[in-house]
């Protein structure tokens, strides 16, 4: 081989591996990640929804798409009464339905008049909330672009019976992702919902003043302690331990009475054993009432105290007998008083029923 020949290999080589490394830049990720015109337009608002304007689809559908879902037994009479509303609703969106009652379901599709690509999954929302037990009349609102739902799952955070939790709203404002944190909390036992709603009040107020618009607001939220209340424990019951022997079988009515000898007794002798064991029981009981009657009259057991006791007992006593010296003193006291005043009563009313003299009648001389 030349020196021309093996330079023409070499030209053909290089060729060959930028075609290589253009190919390999070719397939590199993010090729498409470039700024856009209309990414830093003022005029064009990213976050509005527009409403579907059925020209956009003018071939409709080309394939079928459905979905169902089941519903509980006691949901049964009020989805049949508001089927003609639901299927309404759906009508104008080109969906059709159908309520199945031997299975409990109900199902939803698309057909040749659907024109939204999107309203299936709206139409699958709405038969999920009438499942959960919300109005049919608050439920059709999910078929708006704007409203939105949330299946909230709560049956692995509870003990009592209950699965989901179903809450409609818009994420636009944070409205569903601010039901779910005071849901999962409160079933979570962390805050109660009263806290939460006491907040958001607090910060809808705050959202009005534009000169606390990019200030932190940590200052003006209440901070609620939490408080362990002590609940009961659930008693439990020892379990015993396990024996794969049946428990022994208990002696029935006529076993005890073959071994006491009862079962061979006639009628009258029955009797007559009732009669002696009641009167047994009753002479018991009155034995046990006179003892509680002659309790009540049993002398007081006689005092058997130390020398330090007797003298404090002395000295009770005679504080006892200086309080009744000073009684009686009193009395007597008040007595003399009352006695000088009735004294004086007397006088006073003997007194005032002295008679007074008589005027002498003057006569006149005829």
């Amino acid at each position: 081989m030349t020196s021309e020949d093996e330079a023409n290999a070499a030209a053909v080589a290089a060729e060959e591996g930028a075609e290589a490394t253009e190919g390999k830049n070719w397939r590199r990720k993010g090729k498409h990640d470039k700024p856009k015109p209309w990414d830093e337009d003022p005029n064009i608002d990213h976050w509005k929804i527009e409403k579907f304007d059925p020209s956009w689809n003018e071939g409709g559908m080309l394939e079928v798409n459905s979905f169902s879902t089941l519903f509980p037994q006691y949901r049964e009479k009020y989805l049949q009464e508001s089927w003609p509303i639901v299927k309404g609703a759906l009508k104008e969106h080109g969906i059709s339905c159908e309520l199945n009652l031997v299975e409990g379901s109900m199902t939803v599709s698309t057909t040749r008049k659907t024109r939204d690509p999107y309203i299936i999954v709206k139409a699958r929302e709405l038969i999920k909330l009438l499942s959960r037990s919300v109005p049919a009349l608050q439920a059709i609102k999910i078929l708006d672009d704007e409203m939105n739902c949330d299946i909230i799952k709560i049956g692995g955070l509870v003990r009592n019976k209950g699965n989901t939790v179903a809450a409609m709203g818009s994420y636009t404002g944070r409205g569903l992702k601010q039901v779910r944190r005071i849901v999962e909390d409160c079933m979570k036992n962390l805050k109660h919902p009263v806290y939460h709603i006491k907040e958001l009040l607090i910060k809808r107020e705050l959202a009005k003043n534009p000169a606390l618009a990019t200030e932190n607001w940590d200052r003006f939220l209440p901070k609620f302690k939490k408080k362990n209340v002590k609940q009961k424990k659930p008693q439990t019951k020892e379990k015993k331990p396990y024996t794969p022997f049946p428990p022994p079988q208990q002696p029935s009515k006529i076993d005890a009475q073959l071994e006491t000898g009862e079962y061979f007794m006639s009628e009258k002798k029955k009797s007559a054993k009732k009669w002696q064991e009641k009167l047994e029981k009753q002479s018991g009981k009155a034995e046990e009432n006179k003892r509680k009657r002659e309790a009540a009259f049993v002398p007081p057991k006689e005092n058997t105290a130390g020398p330090s006791e007797s003298v404090k007992t002395a000295n009770d006593n005679s504080e006892i007998a200086d309080i009744a010296k000073s009684l009686k003193e009193k009395a007597k006291e008040f007595r003399k008083n009352k006695a000088q005043e009735n004294v004086r009563a007397e006088s006073y009313l003997a007194s005032n029923e002295e008679p007074c003299p008589k005027k002498k009648k003057s006569t006149k001389s005829k």
